[in-house]
């Protein structure tokens, strides 16, 4: 089988959590031959350069998100034509229609979306048939005419935007959009788009170098947005069956990515409905789509993503890591909590301190280690600050304790990266501690949890993501923002040694049974092999000088329908049976109703 792989911003580039699972899988199934689509989204991406890539690796193509637009490999240049512009014109016009009346995510400021409100699919599905129609429109343009990074960007599309939100019933926020917003607007909007203009979707027929997406069995999104959207015109041109899997929900990365920008209001409307649009569109036309917990699964689902569709594989980790710590029979230094993670104010260390103060004064002996994996980049940001806060929060709520008067004072908070000398391994960092604490008010897949469960430690966590689902009943579990149910948790745990290796043993056994790379690789293994049996790509088999073969396909594979669909009579008749066949059908299900109406 040949598995075309898309990527935006991870695999195969060095570095990234998207990165490792990537090539966990790409590795884990030698078996199959992988091509990989790969957007870059910034210079650092590149220069970190790829990693070493295992022979199953047919063909890398790059592209770049992160330059001017027509300077990336794979993007052809050039300007369109009159009547391509005119073309042009006609679609763009609808995708921005679709885009301003907000048939898509709730936008910022919009009823009860907000900027930390409930979020969701709102509009008609006709506004999402249009968006699809424009896209696929625009697609096929670029196709037969060439790139539209000009047009995406010239004056044209800022007019029709600005027209299109000056029309009725456009988002209340987009009505007030000026010139400079849609300039950052229909920027977005053409990066967005980009995958359009690329050169991977050339006819399999003509030839191995040339032959592209549409020479692949299957395309494996490994997530949504522009990662997607090659897969989305593979499917459009060539019939090839997507795949979707999103660790981490795209849309929801894209609209908290949005504030952080400190975008104006109505770029945040327009591209919130943009990009629910295009989610839509990806889940719509997805094969499958395999999220990698319960809180991505009801993103998705409100998303617009189909129930039915969607089959959840859990994230694959590398439990040999671990296994040495975990195998242990000690239980780690005693009073010691650990933290693990990357100091952001989504993770309230400001409550943990809070409620270690608590602690403090039911176990004085307690110790606090606050390990970060990912350490804050310089410069003044918004994490560097808190990081900051938290330090002075500490020393204002620890003094610095000696045991007598001729020791050094110390701390009871350490602030640490992994790499320090004390902190230098993960496994031994979770090995040290008595009990692992999680006090995130917003987490996805909670990696560092499972990293403890491995490691046969007992934790406790808030109740936000999908915590309650990674650890099962293996952990405590406390609301979030509540300092002293956190404390009263951990205090029960630290005055319980032996309820904590009940724990710690339950919670091993749990990752290693749900959380495996061995596990995740098996389960896309059979997700590949059900998509590529229900769904083949059609193609005709062509002789050495490029003809087609005659009877190269059997005539069956020609017949729309089941062969042997059950119906509400007591035959067995085929979908694609004649009008004489379908009125008998008719009669014997109207005898069937008429009896049991009689009999009621």
């Amino acid at each position: 089988m040949r598995i075309g792989l898309l990527t935006e911003g991870g695999y195969p580039y060095a570095g990234g959590e998207a990165g490792l699972w990537c090539d966990r899988l790409v590795r884990g199934l030698a078996q199959h031959d992988f091509d990989l689509y790969a957007l870059a989204r910034d210079r650092e991406q590149e220069e970190a350069g790829l990693l070493a890539l295992p022979p199953q690796v047919r063909r890398v193509r790059t592209a770049r998100l992160w330059t001017d637009a027509g300077s990336e490999d794979g993007v052809r240049g050039g300007a369109l034509g009159r009547r391509a512009r005119r073309r042009f014109a006609t679609l763009y016009q609808e995708l921005a229609s679709a885009v301003v009346h907000g048939a898509g995510f709730e936008a910022a400021g919009e009823g009860s979306g907000g900027a930390g409100g409930a979020l969701g699919v709102r509009g008609a599905p006709v506004e999402a048939d249009r968006f699809a129609t424009a896209l696929y429109g625009l697609a096929e343009l670029a196709r037969d005419e060439g790139p539209l990074h000009v047009a995406l960007r010239s004056e044209t599309a800022v007019r029709i935007l600005e027209r299109a939100c000056r029309a009725p019933g456009a988002l209340r926020a987009a009505r007030a959009a000026r010139v400079p917003d849609l300039l950052v607007c229909a920027g977005h909007i053409e990066r967005a788009l980009r995958p359009l203009s690329l050169d991977w979707y050339a006819d399999p027929h003509e030839g191995e170098a040339a032959g592209g997406l549409g020479s692949v069995d299957l395309c494996h999104a490994t997530s949504g947005g522009a990662a997607a959207l090659p897969g989305l015109l593979a499917k459009r041109f060539h019939g090839v069956p997507l795949l979707v899997t999103e660790y981490g929900v795209r849309l929801r990365a894209q609209y908290l990515a949005a504030g952080d920008a400190e975008l104006s209001a109505p770029v945040r409307a327009l591209l919130a409905s943009f990009h629910g649009l295009l989610a839509a569109e990806v889940y719509r036309q997805a094969t499958v789509i395999t999220p990698g917990d319960a809180h991505a699964r009801r993103w998705q689902e409100r998303c617009g993503a189909d129930r039915a569709k969607m089959r959840t594989v859990h994230p694959g980790m590398d439990a040999s890591r671990f296994a040495e710590v975990g195998e242990r029979e000690e239980p780690g230094e005693p009073g010691t909590l650990v933290w693990v993670g990357r100091v952001e104010p989504a993770k309230d260390l400001i409550s943990l301190l809070h409620a270690f103060a608590e602690i403090r004064k039911e176990e004085p002996e307690a110790r606090l280690r606050i390990v970060e994996t990912m350490p804050v980049r310089p410069g003044p940001a918004e994490a560097g600050t808190y990081l900051g806060h938290c330090k002075a929060l500490a020393a204002q709520l620890f003094p610095d304790e000696a045991a007598g008067m001729h020791a050094v004072g110390e701390n009871p908070v350490s602030f640490e990266e992994l790499g320090d000398p004390g902190a230098s391994d993960l496994a031994e960092v979770y090995g040290a501690g008595s009990v692992v604490v999680l006090s995130s008010v917003v987490e996805g897949f909670p990696v560092s949890l499972v990293e403890a469960m491995f490691c046969g430690r007992a934790t406790v966590s808030t109740d936000v993501g999908a915590v309650v689902e990674a650890i099962g009943g293996t952990g405590l579990v406390v609301p979030p923002r509540n300092p002293r149910a956190l404390a009263e948790a951990c205090v029960a745990l630290l005055r319980d040694s032996g309820r904590r290796e009940r724990l710690g043993a339950a919670a091993r056994a749990r990752a290693l049974e749900l959380f495996t790379v061995e596990q995740n690789v098996a389960a896309f293994h059979s997700i590949y092999l059900d998509i590529v049996s229900h769904c083949p790509v059609r193609r005709d088999a062509m002789d050495d000088a490029g003809d087609p073969l005659p009877f190269s396909h059997p005539a069956e594979a020609h017949v729309p329908g089941h062969w042997a669909a059950r119906t509400s009579g007591p035959s067995r008749l085929p979908s694609w049976a004649p009008s004489a066949e379908g009125g008998r059908r008719e009669q014997l299900a109207g005898v069937s109703q008429g009896g049991g109406e009689g009999r009621a």
